[in-house]
């Protein structure tokens, strides 16, 4: 969260006072960017959230909101408008007469932002009853049937678990190559879960002994035990996991499905389409496809971006002769058009629609494609917040991605359009 205060309002009004009383034609841009990129803009990090910051200004600091005739509606509804110019009394009348509820649309949302808005409002109520009623006392009776739960659960995970990748194996296989940069993308994927899928099944056997009164409960296995119970992703876990924000079958199940895929990639040699999806560090995955076509062309490798082309829906089983096709993408705040081949406004009630397959071509930037897009930030989880690792990456921002518009950037910037690689359930 950004510490937004006082001072920024109050210095934003003052510029604002300023730029309409001395001036005959009212700068719009200067305000917008003494407001956006200054004012409250200094304090935005993130250039993701420097340019929603700009598109809501984009709203309000525009010439249509000084025209008394047609008044100036910040919402299709028209119910949201800048009045005319009156007395103090008349600018209250219509505050008060505003619904009480403020439609999502105001701010340039779709409807559907109320439903996941009230989904994670249900959502953060039910995980505060479980913590606030985890910490009481057992009865016995309960306890026996706990330890009985637990052991279960533990069991069942580590009957799904496979055993480790074979590193030496899989160098063997897959040597380290000039021109095929997914060789090192495959065996570091493969230490990468090697090392959380460790961690889940050493934490899963003590819990067995500490159940069974072999070895002392620590800490840690208490939180780890105490997650599973409540059917959460323990700490212990999530130190070398993935980001992820489901609930702790679903993430078994997802970690299990990643784990296959690079199985089958090790068995059966680099699939047609990769799941990006199931990526550790995504990053890898697209510098090897951009270091392979640097390789093949002998262009450096800072000099190439990534166009897009959405494909038709189906299947394809040869891969690309440039590039690659990657698949498990879910859209959220939009949906594609297929026939259109264009973004599109959501249906109403459904929250994110699946991405068809789509193919990332290596390309010079100077040389990349022209036209109407949106630059769609895509994310690991529903979250869209990270921190910086070690590697200089986010640990949820994965790239941009150019989408096809016909309504233009900054409408779908107002609606947060983004592109999840998971969802939470």
């Amino acid at each position: 969260m950004y510490e937004f205060n006082e001072t920024d309002l109050r210095i934003s009004v003052i510029q604002l006072h300023l730029f309409l009383n001395d001036y005959k034609d009212v700068p719009f841009d200067a305000l917008r960017y003494l407001t956006g990129e200054c004012n409250y803009g200094g304090r935005v990090t993130d250039d993701k959230d420097r340019r929603t910051l700009i598109t809501l200004l984009k709203r309000f600091y525009r010439p249509e909101i000084l025209n008394d005739e047609p008044q100036y509606a910040f919402e299709p509804s028209g119910v949201y408008y800048a009045p005319s110019d009156g007395d103090y009394e008349s600018y209250l009348a219509y505050t008060r007469s505003l619904p009480v509820i403020t439609s999502p649309e105001v701010f340039g949302l779709h409807v559907n932002a109320d439903i996941t808005k009230e989904q994670q409002e249900t959502q953060l109520l039910f995980d505060s009853a479980i913590q606030s009623s985890s910490g009481g006392g057992k009865k016995s009776g309960s306890a026996t049937d706990s330890d009985a739960t637990i052991l279960e659960i533990a069991t069942g995970i580590l009957q799904k678990l496979p055993p480790n990748f074979d590193i030496a194996a899989a160098n063997e296989k897959y040597p380290t190559a000039y021109k095929q940069s997914m060789n090192t993308v495959l065996v570091q994927e493969m230490g990468r879960f090697n090392r959380l899928l460790s961690t889940i099944r050493t934490s899963l056997k003590d819990i067995q002994k500490a159940m069974k009164g072999l070895v002392v409960l620590s800490s840690e296995l208490e939180e780890v035990l105490n997650s599973i119970l409540s059917g959460r992703i323990p700490q212990a876990w999530r130190r070398w996991s993935y980001p992820s924000l489901k609930p702790l079958g679903s993430y078994v199940t997802d970690f299990v499905q990643r784990l296959k895929f690079l199985q089958d990639w090790y068995e059966q040699g680099p699939p047609p389409s990769f799941w990006i999806s199931g990526f550790y560090f995504t990053q890898a995955f697209l510098t090897g496809a951009q270091q392979n076509f640097a390789r093949k062309y002998t262009i450096p490798i800072d000099l190439l971006a990534y166009d897009v082309q959405v494909l038709p829906a189906g299947t394809y089983d040869t891969p690309p002769e440039d590039g690659v096709y990657v698949y498990g993408l879910f859209l959220e705040g939009a949906r594609w058009d297929s026939q259109g081949h264009h973004l599109a406004e959501s249906y109403p009630k459904i929250l994110y629609d699946p991405m068809p397959v789509i193919w990332l071509i290596p390309v010079e930037k100077s040389k990349a494609m022209q036209g109407r897009f949106y630059m769609c930030p895509i994310y690991k989880t529903t979250e869209r917040r990270g921190t910086l690792s070690t590697t200089g990456h986010s640990t949820n921002f994965v790239m941009m991605m150019k989408l096809t518009t016909v309504d233009g950037e900054d409408h779908w910037v107002g609606r947060g359009v983004a592109l999840m690689c998971q969802l939470n359930n």
